[in-house]
């Protein structure tokens, strides 16, 4: 993964070892592909494989994080995918897409937070929250005023995180894990019309 042109770097509290985090944020590019298919895979399994069947998983990996199809979302403009480092490592990033939402989201000017992934290690330690908070900047620059996503209904960790920054349940999304069909909470959080937010500069204070 480059760790070239960094956009900027934030202070994010501190983490579960009393150590404050600076964090860098660039917006990734399709050189990324590679590194980002493999790191993206490697959460997604952390985070589900201990609860779904093994070749659901594979089956599901195997199209969704593969370098082309990675590739081609990094290329793709309805696509804005943002990376985050910690200590010069890749903790986590978060990707916007610009699509027709499912009929529950009824906001105006919507935009999907599709994924927004941290490596466990940096858990707890405010990079999730920087990381979410620059989605959000992102998104109102690219002047949605509607925020939704779909989170795995079992993640609890991850919904109570997005209720805790305004977002609310409005329905449910199919989601195909290789031949499980599962049924995904879509939650939406409004944006401020009329208005673009700057990415945010440093502060001090989960996916």
């Amino acid at each position: 993964m480059k760790t070239n042109d960094i956009l900027d770097i934030y202070s994010a509290g501190r983490n579960a070892g009393g150590v404050t985090l600076d964090l860098a944020f660039r917006t990734a590019g399709p050189d990324d592909a590679p590194a980002l298919a493999g790191f993206a895979e490697q959460v997604f399994r952390d985070t589900f494989g201990p609860h779904n069947r093994a070749e659901d998983m594979d089956a599901y990996c195997g199209a969704a994080f593969a370098t082309d199809h990675v590739h081609h979302e990094l290329t793709d403009r309805h696509y804005h995918t943002v990376l985050v480092f910690a200590r010069g490592d890749l903790a986590g990033y978060a990707q916007l897409r610009s699509t027709a939402p499912p009929p529950c989201v009824a906001g105006p000017a919507p935009i999907e937070l599709k994924r927004l992934y941290v490596d466990r290690r940096w858990h707890g330690g405010g990079v999730a929250h920087a990381l979410l908070d620059r989605a959000i900047a992102i998104a109102m620059q690219r002047s949605a005023q509607t925020l939704y996503l779909s989170v795995w209904q079992h993640n609890h960790r991850a919904i109570a995180f997005y209720v805790k920054h305004g977002f609310a349940q409005v329905g449910t999304a199919e989601f195909r894990l290789g031949a499980d069909l599962q049924f995904d909470p879509v939650m939406v959080r409004p944006l401020p019309a009329g208005t673009t937010r700057p990415c945010p500069p440093a502060f001090t204070s989960r996916e």
